[in-house]
């Protein structure tokens, strides 16, 4: 699958799931973080707490940054 593959597959997903993927992934893009910042932690830790904490849902959906709808007013 190439990039341009990827990215057409993910914006075909509906926006709960597109939310749910980016919650669960919190953890693992934690450990890397650390990880890189030479940090080490434990998954398994990182998973528990963050299953311990509810996901938030956004009552609404923005608007991306280059909407007219954010456009300054003239």
């Amino acid at each position: 699958m190439t990039w341009q593959e990827a990215i057409a597959r993910w914006r075909k997903l509906p926006t709960q799931e597109k939310q749910r993927r980016r919650w669960e992934s919190i953890p693992t893009r934690v450990a890397r973080s650390m990880a890189f910042e030479g940090e080490p932690v434990s998954l398994e830790l990182l998973r528990a707490q963050h299953a311990r904490r509810t996901r938030p849902f956004p009552t609404r959906i923005l608007p991306r940054p280059d909407s007219p709808l954010l456009s300054p007013p003239r």
